[in-house]
């Protein structure tokens, strides 16, 4: 007889759900009123490419852009259409303190069910399950993300829960020869598959983590005969799911900038800056293995200092080893076999995907890692190493279950909980003051802000109804602070990007060719489109703004406007 499912919804998980929620909502209230929120460059960015979606001269899908996928800013259009939520930035982070929540309860159930099986839950895995989901979200590290218009909170989240899914499916698609257990075994499957697509459309991870559980997926089908149904019907309709998200952007890439690979190979990915950038050799550019120690290295940055880092890295392998050991212990056809009523723990390897796939992104795919604590000794995507987090901390709870179990004594077991308590209570207290990812933003905005305010300064004292000419892809932040429409704004979305190499029609092409014709002022950055293919015949200039480590800015009033 097969043990009964565990409810999935109950009082525990309410109760942390209202936890959770209270949490993201007091930090996030911390970061907003120190003005905190806006200090990453990609979060601004973010905010306004969701925003000219819908607040533009030319609105449309087609704003959305490459490189960047899509699920992150359709998600913050609805609350972004309130003006005082776009110049706040509030509305960029309600998405993510959303998913900081539901990330929160993944854990949960992750390391609950993994600890259960399909039965009903015991003290200890409970008790397990809660520690686990506790530590996850009072990560100094990601209470600051999820406060911000990034992106990888809800990654994580997604990521999370494709796992849950999957992990939920291996243990009922080996509940052999029971029917019903067979139509949750596809259901689970199924919805693991709506979370990978979701995630494919919100981070480049999710491709790799796609293929790993799509392999995975396929062996524990084939490996388990009975029964043959439902389990092989999910399937193909999780195959299905899975393979839609990344061909609907390759096909959109494709109609929109005829190039399939736009967003990997184009003019605004990241190989392309790292050519153009003088001295873009960084350290693990074509060397796997020191690309593997920085981004560890930045994992270790997000959990604690440096001396209570490595607590973390033994607790982590101790728990990979149980989890194999546990596998190869169990005497059934196959390691990918559930016995029933048994656990396995296997699929939580699934979290550890990140580690090859930013391996091989530093290595090979000319995305950076820098560190204070390693050459250069500076901070640039350092918050990459936050997507071992989940990892990190089921893993660690795997390792303290499983010796309390082997224990088994009471006093044992409060002794281990009491160093758990202290490892992460010091781990955290250390980093807590003054987080990674919040001072990798901090240090790389200082002057990028400084420019903005003054940009501002002067386009706040511009005549109503103004039109400017402007570059949006650095320094839309200035505009944002004021307030100032983007539908005011002639900037390099203004054009039909399919018409290659450039579209003689288009509106920006024409603005930077006349500007006095289509602008009243012009604000150029040294360096960007503006300030290289404008005519500047036909244009005052009014101010010149200087700010250490940033490029120069000028604005110009046309001569059209001047007579």
């Amino acid at each position: 007889m097969s043990p009964q499912p565990t409810r999935r919804w109950d009082r525990q998980t309410t109760l942390l759900a209202w936890l959770a929620a209270c949490a993201s909502v007091v930090s996030f209230i911390f970061y907003f009123r120190r003005g905190d929120i806006l200090l990453y460059g990609d979060a601004v960015a973010h905010i306004n490419i969701a925003r000219r979606v819908f607040d533009s001269r030319t609105p449309g899908l087609l704003q959305l852009g490459t490189v960047w996928l899509p699920l992150p800013h359709l998600l913050m259009i609805p609350f972004l259409l309130s003006n005082w939520m776009w110049r706040s930035g509030i509305g960029g982070s309600i998405p993510s303190m959303a998913a900081y929540a539901f990330g929160t309860l993944g854990i949960f159930r992750l390391v609950r069910s993994a600890l259960t099986g399909t039965g009903e839950s015991d003290g200890m895995a409970r008790a397990t399950a809660w520690a686990a989901a506790t530590v996850y979200a009072a990560n100094p590290n990601l209470i600051y993300l999820q406060a911000t218009a990034m992106t990888e909170p809800l990654y994580l989240a997604l990521f999370i829960w494709a796992v849950v899914y999957f992990n939920e499916f291996v243990q009922e698609a080996g509940s052999h020869g029971e029917t019903g257990q067979s139509r949750i075994a596809s259901s689970s499957l199924v919805k693991c598959g709506i979370c990978l697509a979701a995630a494919c459309l919100t981070r480049y991870d999710a491709w790799f983590l796609s293929a790993v559980i799509c392999v995975a997926a396929i062996l524990v089908v084939a490996l388990n005969p009975e029964p043959r149904g439902q389990p092989r019907t999910g399937l193909k309709a999780f195959l299905l799911l899975v393979a839609a998200a990344p061909l609907l952007w390759l096909s959109y890439n494709a109609a929109v900038y005829r190039n399939p690979l736009e967003f990997a190979n184009g003019p605004y990915s990241a190989k392309a800056i790292e050519q153009r950038t003088p001295g873009a050799s960084h350290p693990g550019s074509h060397n796997l293995q020191v690309s593997v120690s920085y981004f560890l290295k930045s994992a270790e940055l997000n959990l604690a200092t440096e001396k209570w880092q490595k607590p973390w890295i033994l607790l982590a392998v101790a728990g990979v080893l149980t989890s194999l050991i546990a596998g190869f212990a169990r005497n059934s056809r196959s390691l990918l076999n559930q016995s029933p009523g048994g656990r396995q723990w296997w699929p939580l390897l699934l979290l550890w995907t990140p580690l090859p796939f930013y391996a091989f992104s530093v290595a090979y795919g000319g995305v950076p890692i820098f560190m204070p604590v390693w050459w250069p000794f500076s901070y640039y995507n350092v918050r990459y190493g936050l997507q071992l987090l989940p990892a990190f901390v089921v893993f660690a709870s795997l390792a303290f279950y499983s010796m309390a179990r082997l224990a088994q004594s009471r006093a044992v077991t409060v002794a281990l909980a009491g160093m758990a308590l202290i490892l992460v209570s010091v781990s955290y207290i250390s980093i807590g003051r003054d987080p990674v990812c919040f001072r990798e933003a901090w240090i790389n905005s200082r002057t990028r802000l400084g420019l903005e305010r003054e940009v501002a300064d002067f386009v706040k004292a511009l005549p109503p109804d103004s039109t400017l000419l402007m570059y949006l892809g650095d320094h839309v932040g200035a505009l944002q602070e004021v307030g100032f429409p983007l539908r005011r704004v002639i900037y390099e979305g203004n054009h039909r990007t399919w018409k290659q190499p450039a579209d003689a029609e288009g509106l920006w092409e024409r603005a930077l060719a006349n500007p006095a014709e289509y602008a009243n002022f012009v604000i150029a950055f040294e360096g960007d489109s503006v300030s290289k293919g404008v005519q500047k015949r036909d244009l005052l200039p009014l101010a010149v703004i200087h700010v250490s480590g940033q490029p120069q800015a000028t604005i110009y009033q046309t001569r059209s406007v001047a007579r």
